[in-house]
């Protein structure tokens, strides 16, 4: 065997080498991405099952902001009235659900959060003949909820995952 010979043999090896590594971390960090995606995908459509049952059976809005939203329930075996409440903290990128005094996460990892309060009535959309809730801004008027919300982590340092938007109109059926 000559050293030509020993040369090329070892850049083939070399070659070869650097394919399968390329391809195996490729590989890895695509099953990272989508071991990722259904676990966020996972964690809020939970969320959202959860927080849309919750808001359906409250009597209204008492509170609203930018941040979280406040209702009032009641309780229907013993009448007592209750308080729930979905905060978003945009520095831990968490929701949290308080039931009276009582706090838990809901969501973590959640990089944008939005509400917006529509009244009862509708209104024609400028889409077609759908029809649209009329936004208010008052709690005693809201009857419809927007939910909207975004969870992302990072792979390997990287925004690599996006969950897609969560969103919903809920509707408090009480009012």
């Amino acid at each position: 065997m000559s050293l030509v010979e020993t040369m090329v043999g070892a850049a083939t090896l070399v070659l070869v080498v650097v394919g399968v590594m390329t391809f195996s971390f490729f590989t890895a960090r695509s099953f990272a991405a989508m071991t990722n995606y259904v676990d966020l995908d996972s964690k809020s459509r939970n969320a959202l099952d959860r927080m849309t049952s919750e808001i359906r059976q409250a009597d209204k809005l008492t509170a609203a902001s930018d941040t979280s939203l406040t209702f009032q329930t009641t309780d229907p075996i013993s009448g007592a009235a209750h308080t729930l409440s979905y905060s978003y903290n945009p520095t831990s990128k968490t929701v949290t659900r308080t039931y009276d005094a009582a706090s838990s996460v809901l969501l973590t990892e959640c990089t944008l959060w939005s509400t917006a309060l529509c009244q009862r009535n509708a209104t024609n959309a400028t889409y077609g003949n759908a029809f649209a809730a009329v936004a208010t801004s008052q709690p005693d008027e809201c009857k419809v909820i927007q939910l909207t919300w975004v969870c992302s982590r990072n792979i390997l340092g990287r925004m690599a995952n996006t969950e897609s938007v969560q969103s919903a109109h809920v509707v408090i059926r009480k009012k």
